[in-house]
């Protein structure tokens, strides 16, 4: 069996060494590999830190996923001989003020509910733990099971081991043959046959004749990359993420001393950096670790993170020969060993599918339309995700 990967982002690449690992013959075809969405990542693997008020869907495909998460990691980093900068150090999410710490107590009842394992720390107990935090941080939610790692050094490693299978190119249409995908042409008019065809190029998705149109969205958002001082190294133990004002924001530490601040989110359109952004990022960052201010900006990178209209994924198989892998929004790097075993299922047509109940028809493609929507409201009860009036983090 042969399939082409479209796309080598972090989806695209894990969905193709899930393939290869499966004995399947695998190309991935990609203009740019690993400099899209999944170059800019932050890399929190964070399912309860990202539970958001009416986003139910989410929960349980994050929490499957961060479950396979360290042996996803522990075979990758073994197969390619990479450090992938994996930390399962706890993540704190600190309120600015007490207005935010309001907030993040309405948030905390949301995560238990979910089934997530989170506390409340006075800001004097996570001080003790983090003294770089701000004397203004007046309380802390403490999760335990939400990690880390570093994207641009997994991408690094996907492609270190799928570095033979890889085509520089840009892929302009799908080949039909008796309303079946039979391959991709390129953009030099190149055509290649394949068993199926895996479409995972994120927000060009649409840009490629022959996929059905995806409801789509590009978030655009920067990611500030930072070294603070010898004398402040470590700056930090864990991540922190939190409140400021009712915006949220994070810091990253990376084992090697790295700092990884974001993120902003937009959809204006413009792929430029935007300064009030970045302004805007530091100014808050500063108000929960004033000492980022010594560090030093190594990389300011923006990129547009696909999202779908629910903010769930967008996977499925769009006719016998081509399956669509898309929409992970700001969720990519943490669902990653899930869309890929769950992609790599339809691909080859296996009869059990990956993720918890209910999760095909939580990510099918055609669940935008009037008819599954109505179907939804029907069967899927939400009165207890309804949202109160704190803030989104």
């Amino acid at each position: 069996m042969h399939v082409i990967v479209v796309g080598a982002g972090i989806i695209g690449l894990s969905t193709a060494w899930n393939l290869r690992r499966r004995g399947v013959s695998v190309t991935i075809i990609d203009p740019a590999p690993a400099m899209g969405a999944s170059h800019a990542a932050a890399g929190m693997l964070a399912p309860a830190a990202e539970v958001v008020w009416g986003q139910s869907p989410l929960y349980p495909l994050m929490r499957a996923s961060a479950d396979l998460y360290p042996d996803f990691a522990a075979e990758l980093a073994a197969a390619s001989g990479h450090d992938l900068g994996y930390s399962s150090a706890e993540t704190f999410v600190c309120a600015g003020d007490r207005a935010d710490l309001a907030s993040l107590r309405e948030l905390i009842d949301l995560q238990r509910a979910a089934g997530f394992d989170v506390s409340l720390v006075p800001g004097s107990r996570a001080r003790d733990l983090e003294p770089a935090l701000s004397p203004g941080v007046c309380g802390a939610v403490t999760i335990p099971g939400d990690h880390s790692i570093d994207p641009r050094r997994l991408t690094g490693a996907l492609l270190a081991v799928l570095g033979d299978s890889v085509v520089r190119a840009r892929v302009t249409g799908l080949l039909s043959q008796a309303d079946r995908t039979v391959g991709v042409e390129l953009e030099d008019g190149t055509r290649l046959q394949a068993d199926q065809v895996v479409v995972a190029a994120g927000g060009s998705c649409n840009d490629i004749s022959g996929v059905p149109a995806l409801p789509l969205r590009q978030v655009w958002g920067e990611v500030i990359r930072l070294r603070a001082p010898e004398t402040l190294t470590p700056l930090l133990t864990r991540t922190i993420r939190g409140l400021v004002k009712g915006r949220p924001v994070y810091v990253v530490p990376r084992p090697d001393g790295e700092l990884v601040l974001g993120a902003t989110s937009r959809e204006d359109g413009r792929s430029g950096i935007n300064a009030g952004g970045v302004h805007q990022l530091l100014r808050d960052a500063e108000r929960l670790v004033p000492a980022i201010l010594e560090a030093e900006i190594t990389d300011i990178t923006t990129r547009a993170r696909p999202g779908s209209p629910d903010d769930v994924p967008i996977i499925g198989r769009i006719d016998p020969g081509c399956v669509v892998s898309t929409g992970f929004f700001r969720h990519g790097i943490l669902l990653a060993p899930l869309g890929a075993n769950l992609t790599a299922d339809l691909a080859c047509g296996s009869e059990t599918l990956a993720g918890p109940p209910g999760t095909l028809a939580a990510v099918a493609p055609d669940r935008f339309t009037e008819a599954a929507h109505a179907q939804q409201l029907q069967t899927t009860p939400n009165e207890m995700f309804q949202q109160p009036t704190g803030s989104r983090l």
